[in-house]
């Protein structure tokens, strides 16, 4: 096939709601692709930090490989290895105290959100079940995690939402008190936010609402969707931020590829969502388990370590150039924020067509989340690429 073929299949078959870049990618070899036409792009989106080991990672493939030749996937009415070494892991990695396991990051989000009400109803009874969450957030694509979702362009067309959630200022832990009554159950935050531009929470705020939270037994609740499984230059970005949340989110990076999310509790809730109150399918199949524990085992002390350096060298690059389009650069280890003046949706669109590929987040910022696994050489040519783009505006 050529990318022709494949683009025009994709109109035919596949319902009309990604608006995409004029490329059909076939294959890849770590932070590098290909397309049909035999054109490379340089890798600076990572499928939206999903892709955390590149492509053709050698670990990774020999894992799901030798995972699909025994199992493939059972109920979990059953025990399997794979999703028990992977929940072991994340475990003694985290102090957390056990894991649910599911498919997607919106999933993981409903999870924690009916852990929390679950938790205040057991407690407390009937009537405590608002969540506060922030203005900017994104929460994923359900209509609970839509309304959960702090920014009114995702809300249009879907009405009406799950009732109960309100939303607070980032950054203001008075807006945080004051959205708080007696029917608040817990709140939720991601600690970058993401979607909403790549936007790091302070440190100070972070705490403040931690503190919050513990003097009026309030669920703290952590979205890590996209800031989890080392893409912040930890493990989990809430480790950064000296706090203890109850519940936090994963998904994206966990399995370099494959569907797999998860929920972790800790000891103050983690009995809360007892037999027969949440259940999936697939969450935890053994292949895309499999692949988790290969992603974990690279994340060693060093491994991290080089992430967090990668990410500092890439902005400390970006602001050295002094363009006049970038007003700022932000983010922690691979998941970057680069503010700028012109459209950023063209700007990315110029950095595709030139052989880089980006994304973007908010409205005015080029995001940039490579696999944990770039190279420097790899680093230094896609630098190249986005300060010619930013040079001509």
């Amino acid at each position: 096939m050529t990318n022709h073929d494949v683009m025009q299949m994709t109109e035919d078959y596949i319902l009309g709601t990604y608006q995409r870049f004029p490329v059909a990618l076939e294959s890849g070899e770590n932070a590098t692709l290909k397309d049909f036409d035999g054109k490379t792009y340089l890798d600076f989106a990572s499928g939206i930090g999903v892709c955390s080991l590149g492509c053709g990672n050698e670990h990774w493939l020999a894992a799901i490989t030798a995972q699909a030749n025994k199992l493939p996937h059972v109920s979990n009415l059953f025990y399997t290895e794979p999703a028990a070494v992977v929940a072991k892991t994340l475990v003694e990695r985290t102090g957390m105290q056990g894991v649910f396991f599911s498919n997607s990051g919106a999933e993981a989000n409903e999870g924690a959100i009916k852990l929390a009400r679950k938790y205040s109803f057991d407690k407390y009874g009937a009537g405590r079940s608002t969540i506060v969450t922030l203005h900017h957030s994104f929460h994923g694509r359900t209509i609970t995690t839509l309304a959960a979702t702090g920014q009114d362009v995702f809300h249009n067309y879907f009405f009406p939402f799950t009732e109960g959630f309100v939303h607070a200022e980032p950054n203001d832990i008075e807006s945080v008190k004051s959205a708080c009554d007696k029917s608040t159950c817990a709140v939720l935050m991601e600690l970058i936010q993401g979607e909403g531009g790549v936007l790091p929470l302070d440190t100070a705020f972070v705490q403040a609402v931690a503190s919050f939270c513990k003097e009026n037994d309030l669920l703290l609740l952590i979205d890590e969707v996209q800031t989890g499984v080392g893409r912040t230059g930890t493990l989990f970005c809430f480790q950064q931020y000296g706090i203890e949340p109850d519940a936090v989110t994963f998904a994206k990076g966990i399995a370099a590829g494959l569907p797999f999310g998860g929920l972790l509790a800790a000891k103050s809730c983690a009995s809360t969502l007892s037999a027969g109150t949440h259940a999936t399918t697939f969450g935890g199949n053994p292949i895309c388990a499999a692949g988790a524990n290969a992603v974990l085992a690279e994340l060693t002390p060093d491994f991290l370590r080089d992430v967090t350096q990668k990410g500092a060298c890439i902005r400390e690059t970006v602001s050295g150039w002094n363009l006049p389009v970038v007003t700022s650069v932000r983010g922690l280890g691979l998941m970057i924020g680069i503010g700028v003046s012109c459209s950023h949706k063209q700007a990315v669109g110029k950095l595709v067509e030139s052989g880089l590929l980006a994304l973007t987040a908010g409205a005015d910022t080029i995001r940039l989340m490579p696999p944990l696994t770039i190279t420097k050489g790899k680093i230094d040519a896609g630098l190249a690429i986005l300060k010619q783009i930013l040079s001509t505006y």
